[in-house]
């Protein structure tokens, strides 16, 4: 055989395996598809995403027709290839006036009626699961609370729920709507359950600015959810609450520690001042200073170093200041009222408060939730509580039915790039098929 057609030969070949090889990739990622797709019907049965919502949407609607396929689609509009519900509905060739209709169907309080219960039933079954667990287990699936807010961002024309708020993604005010979130981290972050939220009004009326309504609203939530878990019966351990710097208000901390005979761990700021037991007195831009502390390491904190304080301050009283230096993250404080806590456990809980970022960047970049063109209170509360919830299946789904093995963003990609080969007829999903 001449060198010429040998070559032609072999490049043939290559051709043909390369081409076997793509069809291959094609039908093991259209697989892999319909396996997301099936764990995500089977993470919405699970976490209790009952036909009663669906209903109900329905009897406000005054429909017959099956709305649980777009109420998964507006829940999951990333799948497609879509941000905005607009974009949705020409792609899947639906009403244009479907989404407003939708989240606009519920007033808000119904659909935060929704999350408190999904919450609320998914940790009272884990509780009723380990409480008769050794002590070992119990420790893996300790709760802590955790609250924060983040500013979603709006473009356009502004209504009464748009102001400008203080980001800390972009560092300045934005305009955009300000969401306070309370959710609970089980474990080592083994799941993220949201268990309330509320917006914040620009405006807020009554004595006191926008930070002091920030903080009401959080002791309102925190409050209603353990009274909420007391007329259930269940009898909860004392709660361990994060939060960031802008909830280091004496007064919650104290309302935490008095009537619920817990703990409120937040962050201090550099421009705080303190007294030290043996009566010198630094701020907070001294205490993150790394070259003024003797440090100590534990095994159950690895890779960090801390320093433990006794202080009184005159806004906070009695406090123990924990300085925390890990590597490559800036040194920083943390305010405690809780005097006999090890500082290990409080070290640990604050490395929990990572959690609430994660789910705000759920919410934001993969299931765009600031892509939203609603004009009513009530449809914004239900376009973020269907984001929330969305981002509590895909965790769901990613951590426990997959096993930690396939990651939220693959089980996006592949749905999204081979949704029309799913076969989505035995879910009953008739509106995305």
């Amino acid at each position: 055989m001449s060198p010429m057609k040998r070559y032609a030969k072999k490049q043939a070949k290559a051709i043909k395996r390369r081409r076997l090889n793509a069809q291959q990739r094609l039908r093991q990622q259209r697989a892999e598809a319909q396996r997301s797709i099936e764990a995500i019907h089977q993470a919405l049965a699970d976490l209790g995403f009952s036909d009663t919502f669906v209903a109900e949407i329905e009897g406000r609607l005054q429909t017959q027709q099956k709305l649980l396929g777009k109420i998964v689609g507006l829940m999951f509009p990333t799948l497609f290839g879509c941000r905005q519900g607009h974009e949705l509905t020409r792609v899947r060739g639906w009403n244009k006036n479907i989404p407003t209709q939708l989240l606009g169907a519920l007033p808000k309080r119904s659909w935060l009626k929704r999350l408190r219960r999904l919450g609320l039933e998914i940790l009272i079954s884990i509780w009723r699961h380990t409480q008769d667990k050794s002590a070992s287990t119990q420790s893996r699936w300790q709760w802590r609370w955790v609250v924060d807010d983040a500013v979603f961002r709006k473009y356009g024309k502004h209504f009464r729920l748009v102001g400008r708020w203080w980001s800390g993604q972009f560092k300045h005010p934005v305009a955009g709507i300000d969401g306070v979130l309370l959710l609970v981290v089980l474990g080592d972050g083994k799941l993220i359950i949201p268990v309330d939220f509320a917006l914040r009004r620009p405006n807020p009326k009554g004595p006191g600015q926008r930070c002091h309504d920030k903080l009401q609203l959080t002791q309102k939530m925190l409050d209603e959810r353990l009274a909420a878990f007391a007329n259930r019966g269940v009898t909860l351990s004392p709660p361990m609450v994060v939060a960031d710097s802008w909830f280091s208000d004496s007064k919650l901390m104290r309302h935490v520690a008095k009537a619920h005979q817990g703990t409120l761990l937040v962050q201090g700021k550099r421009a705080y001042s303190f007294t030290l037991e043996a009566g010198r007195k630094v701020k907070g831009s001294d205490l993150v200073k790394v070259d003024n502390w003797v440090w100590k390491h534990s095994l159950h904190t690895p890779g960090c170093r801390y320093v433990r304080l006794r202080a009184r301050s005159r806004t906070y009283g009695e406090v123990v200041l924990v300085v925390v230096d890990k590597p490559g993250d800036k040194p920083l404080y943390l305010i405690s009222m809780s005097l006999t806590m090890p500082v290990t456990r409080l070290i640990q809980a604050w490395n929990q408060r990572y959690w609430i970022e994660y789910m705000f960047r759920i919410m934001k970049h993969l299931l765009a939730a600031e892509a939203c063109q609603a004009r009513s209170e009530d449809a914004y509360y239900g376009h973020f509580v269907l984001r929330l919830m969305a981002g509590l299946t895909l965790f769901y789904t990613s951590r426990f039915i997959f096993k930690g093995q396939v990651t939220m963003e693959e089980i996006v990609f592949t749905v999204k790039h081979y949704w029309m080969t799913v076969n989505y007829e035995p879910f009953e999903l008739y509106a995305i098929a």
